[in-house]
């Protein structure tokens, strides 16, 4: 990530009324994470995301950004893919929709869910219903 460029920046009070809208208290930490986060649609990991911020001219501790990302995603103004344990994206589009991972250049890329048809999907345990379902192609150059 080239930190010498300016980040896109979704304004003060537009990120600030935007978490207001998830019940989220618009902390100057949290608005300043929203501000790169939400400014379009991406997937970004956490240490993207923190350095983002900081070329933006704001200081956070990589503590802060963990902890708010994880409070976006368990509201809903993210969306948590975890393509393996090591690896956590936090996706700007909430809609239903699944992922090509790039292992090679750990890209994320959204496929629509109309792309994607689901069958067979077995029936859940007695007293659980689905909340929903993801699925990450996994892909790498041809050589």
């Amino acid at each position: 990530m080239n930190e010498h460029r300016q980040p896109a920046l979704l304004g003060e009070q537009q990120a600030a009324e935007r978490l207001s809208r998830f019940h989220i208290l618009p902390t100057q930490q949290r608005v300043q994470i929203a501000r790169v986060l939400l400014a379009r649609d991406q997937h970004l990991s956490a240490d993207q995301v923190l350095d983002l911020v900081k070329a933006a001219g704001n200081r956070v501790s990589k503590a802060t950004v963990y902890n708010t990302l994880g409070l976006f995603a368990d509201k809903g103004v993210v969306r948590e893919v975890i393509v393996d344990p090591h690896r956590v994206f936090y996706d700007t589009n909430t809609s239903v929709h699944h992922h090509f991972y790039n292992v090679d250049t750990g890209e994320l890329t959204d496929i629509g869910a109309d792309q994607l048809r689901l069958e067979g999907l077995p029936g859940v345990p007695p007293g659980t219903v689905a909340e929903g379902v993801d699925v990450i192609i996994r892909i790498r150059q041809r050589h």
